[in-house]
């Protein structure tokens, strides 16, 4: 199974793909989707599209996972993650890939089997699970692997009950 995590963001969208082979994971890629300040909401928006498709015609995951919006103080910034969310769904669905969308606090717990986990604890785990030298940069696309990893998971749990 090849599955696709994302953190969604309009300046940074984060992505990792993973490759799930007998139990074992393994990193296929992972990196970021980068937008510019210049360029008008409009453009970020066909950008981060355009370069998913890129990646999914490339990797040809099987499903796809993506961070839910996570409401804070600023409202401008979640609707904004809001619209980049939207799009990347969209390609998502006319790729036709199942997708799965996991709120912060179930994503640490899939990763570090704690809920309120900090930032280097995920990346620590997300680097441990996955077998890899260095943590994975930027944060978010160490938060895209932890996103595929957390998908990696509960369809893992879930198959225990087919």
């Amino acid at each position: 199974m090849r599955i696709l995590g994302l953190d969604p963001g309009t300046a940074t969208t984060g992505y990792g793909i993973i490759d799930a082979i007998d139990g074992r994971l393994q990193v296929v890629t992972y990196g970021v989707i980068l937008t510019s300040a210049r360029d008008s909401a409009p453009q970020r928006l066909q950008t981060i599209y355009q370069e998913l498709n890129q990646l999914i015609a490339t990797y040809q995951p099987n499903s796809a996972a993506i961070e839910e919006v996570f409401f804070g103080r600023n409202i401008t910034t979640a609707i904004s993650v809001g619209q980049a969310r939207g799009v990347l769904i969209l390609a998502l669905a006319n790729a036709g890939i199942p997708i799965a969308e996991y709120s912060p606090p179930r994503i640490k717990d899939a990763v570090t089997g704690y809920g309120k986990a900090n930032k280097a604890q995920v990346q620590l785990m997300v680097r441990n699970l996955l077998d890899l030298e260095e943590t994975p940069r930027p944060d978010d696309a160490a938060d895209g692997l932890a996103i595929a990893i957390t998908h990696y998971q509960y369809q893992r749990f879930e198959s225990l009950y087919d």
